[in-house]
């Protein structure tokens, strides 16, 4: 959540900060009344416990029409002390959840505007011109049947649509990628984890996806477990509650883990394949640090991401995420986009987002400094998301004869060429 000094202070620039993202501002006032009321109430009840403690000493020295005087007056406090109390804490509930119902503080130089308002600003390589090599691509999933590297068919049949299983070179590549990214990680500083899938509420809450994100989250109500739709959950609630050392800073971690998300809003979109699933795996960076460090640190995970995809040569745009399509969480979100050919534009297939303090002031992470203890910083970063990978891998990286040549970075691994099941394609 946000600094709610903010919302005392200068309410114009939380105010401007929900327009940009195209939200209403109504609940900067409703904040401002439940502060008040917050604040007023924790007066009342301190007076009025004041006062308790100040008779409660009087009876011990009171004697005969005095003390009963007193004792009359104590019985009323007492109730007085009560109702007090449950006043002070139901308007300090409505406040804490106007407060957590607000999303990060947009950056100034994110741009600002939809989906569609984004900002380039930056493409590497150029797309394969297939017409030119005399034929037309296929899609990775046709490629994959090929391969015998994706079965969506049996996938559906066992667990549903969006669901797929990935076979042969399929499942070996996913290994590789993970492997080469969790290599890559360590060699930039990250600490490599394998954190749990399922998380309780407050971990959940805590990164902001129970919001606008909620919709998409799967939950067991049995148990009141989440699974994670990112490793940025469990990363970010890692060290909850804790104060933080500053020479450790800033601290990074590296996951690998599955992730699991409804698609609840992409009804009819990217249905074929395994471009959009309900689960996939992913390795994620994120980092803890000082919020005035996290502006460099969020260049230096998106360099990162870039020198991943260089790595895969993929042709690829970095994009600037307008401040109507950023997360509760973040206040500047970049993103890197492959070349997917048979689609014929570039898609999303990493991000890297600032959640400056939102997170940590959520979670109780802090950092202990000479003057007493200042909120953690969080930044997340995906490195890899396997499926979306392999779909760029695929479809880049094709032959006309069906089989795929693979970066030099995958060589140990698979060798050079991918081929067909059954031969090339003749």
């Amino acid at each position: 959540m946000i600094d709610p000094r903010l919302v005392r202070d200068d309410p114009d620039a939380v105010r401007e900060a929900l327009r940009r993202r195209g939200e209403s501002s109504d609940v900067v006032d409703a904040l401002i009344a439940a502060d008040a009321d917050r604040r007023g109430s924790i007066a009342a009840f301190e007076a009025v416990r004041s006062e308790q403690k100040q008779i409660g000493k009087q009876v011990a020295r009171a004697t005969g029409d005095e003390k009963t005087a007193l004792l009359a007056r104590t019985k009323e406090l007492s109730a007085r002390v009560k109702e007090a109390d449950a006043e002070q804490g139901a308007a300090v509930t409505r406040f804490d959840d106007l407060l957590r119902s607000l999303p990060n503080l947009v950056a100034p130089e994110a741009p600002e505007g939809g989906e569609d308002d984004f900002v380039v600003l930056d493409v590497v390589g150029t797309p394969r011109d297939f017409e030119a090599e005399g034929f037309t691509p296929r899609d990775h999933l046709e490629l994959g049947e090929l391969l015998g590297a994706i079965d969506v068919e049996r996938g559906a049949k066992v667990s549903g649509s969006r669901f797929y299983y990935l076979t042969g070179v399929g499942a070996r590549l996913e290994i590789a990628l993970v492997q080469l990214a969790m290599d890559a990680a360590m060699r930039w500083g990250f600490i490599p984890m394998i954190p749990p899938a399922l998380v309780k509420p407050r971990a959940m809450e805590g990164t902001g996806f129970l919001g606008q994100a909620a919709d998409d989250v799967y939950h067991l109500e049995k148990d009141d477990l989440y699974l994670v739709g990112t490793s940025e959950v469990p990363l970010a609630a890692y060290h909850s509650d804790e104060i933080l050392d500053p020479t450790i800073l800033p601290r990074r971690y590296a996951a690998f883990s599955p992730c699991f998300r409804r698609e609840a809003g992409s009804h009819g979109r990217d249905t074929r394949g395994i471009f959009r699933v309900h689960w996939f795996d992913k390795v994620e960076m994120f980092t803890y640090t000082t919020l005035e460090d996290s502006w460099d640190e969020h260049q230096r995970l998106l360099g990162w991401e870039r020198e991943w995809l260089d790595l895969l040569e993929l042709p690829y745009r970095v994009i600037d995420v307008a401040t109507g399509d950023l997360g509760a969480s973040a206040v500047r979100k970049f993103d890197c986009e492959a070349w997917v050919p048979t689609q014929g534009k570039y898609r999303e297939v990493s991000s890297t987002s600032n959640c400056t303090e939102f997170q940590a002031r959520r979670l109780d992470t802090r950092i202990r400094t000479e003057s007493g203890t200042v909120p953690a910083a969080t930044l997340n970063g995906t490195l890899c998301a396997m499926t979306r990978t392999i779909v760029a891998l695929l479809e880049n990286g094709q032959q006309a004869d069906g089989t795929v040549r693979l970066p030099a970075a995958l060589h140990p691994w698979l060798g050079e060429v991918l081929v067909p099941i059954d031969g090339p394609v003749r």
